[in-house]
């Protein structure tokens, strides 16, 4: 029986977010308030029965084996494992699907019927979590390629939020601490990483597993990557990354109706001169250990980059969280937006 406090921060936190649609039967979760949450939880998610749920979040997910297929799910966490309640039509957006879910029929012949797909990871599975760039992700990993998920919270509060949660829970854990070298000296004492301590932006929990966060070099990797797509035209010293964010790319697909609009994820990166849209690869960097070949896909891809100096207007909606933003260039002209400029009339 959780506590009144709790069962007010889970019902305030089954909210699915505006902007992203979602199947009847998450619709039905969200709908769920106070005790009948908890109760739903111990019915029909739960696998032990004196597990508690700790923490509800909402969230986009990626696995490691589809790194292309993003979906909406309710994410549990509870003090034995954590649940990803996903949208059913999931099951049938990828063609590998059928490997990964060893299902043998989905369709039900009764249409008020809904069904939805629960993802577990054990925390007793849970060997690292790697925290994406200024808290916009975080990706979880266990043991095998089936146990790698991102959540791509695209909030450092939310991600914030999980994490310490997850973290009290994984101290509830009851783990054999790792065997001590029998004869102690001077170095082993002083390069111990067992500690807690944080050492290469990499801090071991007590439950032993690994919470990664991103150091100085990537945001150096970024910029580098930056400079090579703006064709050496500014120097790598002087370029600073001003904002890294993860957005959509709203595409208004023609035929349908004024209202409906495709969403197309994007990191949004902006420079002193420049603003980049890259698809990037959440999933499959850092490589997991098991792996024995880099992915198919780098981790950025520039998708659009424009010039700063070429930005005519910003028009703003008047809606709440997510922040519409249109931006608006007058470089229509000029279609090859990244060539070689052998005269720049704005600088030096």
């Amino acid at each position: 029986y959780p506590s009144e406090f709790l069962v007010q921060k889970i019902t305030e936190d089954n909210q699915i977010p505006l902007h992203l649609h979602v199947s009847v039967s998450l619709q039905y979760v969200a709908g769920l308030k106070g005790n009948a949450l908890v109760e739903f939880f111990h019915g029909n998610i739960a696998e032990v029965e004196n597990e508690e749920l700790r923490h509800l979040m909402w969230s986009s997910v990626l696995f490691y084996k589809t790194p292309n297929v993003e979906v909406m799910a309710c994410v549990l966490l509870s003090t034995k494992a954590i649940y990803f309640l996903l949208d059913d039509s999931f099951i049938h957006a990828d063609e590998h699907q059928s490997e990964f879910w060893t299902k043998e029929n989905w369709d039900c012949d009764n249409s008020s019927f809904h069904l939805s797909c629960c993802f577990v990871l054990k925390l007793n599975d849970l060997q690292s979590v790697n925290v994406g760039l200024f808290d916009q992700y975080f990706r979880i990993a266990g043991h095998s390629a089936d146990h790698i998920v991102t959540c791509l919270t695209r909030d450092s509060y939310n991600t914030h939020t999980f994490i310490q949660q997850l973290m009290a829970v994984l101290s509830l854990l009851a783990r054999t601490p790792s065997p001590e070298p029998v004869d102690k000296d001077f170095y082993s004492e002083f390069g111990s990483k067992t500690t807690g301590k944080m050492e290469n932006y990499e801090m071991i929990h007590s439950s032993r597993v690994k919470f990664i966060y991103p150091n100085e070099e990537e945001i150096g990797d970024l910029a580098f990557l930056v400079a090579e797509k703006m064709d050496c035209l500014t120097d790598l010293q002087s370029l600073n990354i001003l904002l890294y964010v993860l957005a959509f790319q709203v595409n208004h697909t023609e035929g349908s109706a004024p209202n409906t609009s495709l969403l197309q994820p994007k990191t949004l990166i902006l420079t002193s001169s420049d603003l980049f849209l890259f698809d990037e690869d959440y999933v499959s960097y850092p490589l997991p250990d098991f792996a024995k070949e880099p992915p198919q896909r780098d981790k950025y891809q520039l998708a659009d980059g424009r010039r700063i100096r070429h930005l005519d207007r910003v028009l703003m909606g008047y809606q709440t969280y997510p922040q519409a933003l249109t931006f608006v260039f007058d470089d229509v002209q000029n279609q090859d937006l990244m060539q070689n400029l052998a005269l720049d009339h704005f600088g030096e």
